[in-house]
């Protein structure tokens, strides 16, 4: 499967819920609720994790993604991802990087091999 980057750098193509919907497999899905709902103190439940991906058009996303502001902006923008956008490094970005460091990596990656 080739890798699917989302607009804040994150892999969903290794993300277990987008594993767990692609297989669809509900013993993962609830593998999957469980670790989640430990880790970020929320009560979600294994019928919530089903993701195609957070730029998919399938209506199937993450409930995060459907709130999330930087997902949000670059599909304003219309970009692939945030590497593609005139304004990368954002406030917005810089302050998820700061949590995810390797989001920066991958976007960082995808920005160096564009001719901008």
């Amino acid at each position: 499967m080739e890798k699917m980057i989302s607009m804040c750098g994150l892999i969903c193509s290794e993300c277990p819920a987008f594993l767990a919907t692609q297989a669809d497999d509900d013993a993962k899905r609830k593998e999957v609720a469980e670790m989640w709902s430990r880790e970020f103190q929320a009560d979600i439940k294994p019928a919530n994790i089903n993701c195609d991906g957070c730029l998919s058009d399938s209506g199937r996303v993450f409930h995060h993604a459907t709130v999330c502001e930087i997902r949000k902006c670059g599909l304003e923008m219309g970009v692939k991802n945030c590497a593609y956008c005139q304004d990368y490094g954002c406030e917005k970005l810089v302050n998820f990087f700061n949590m995810v460091p390797a989001a920066r990596e991958e976007l960082d990656s995808i920005r160096s091999s564009l001719s901008l």
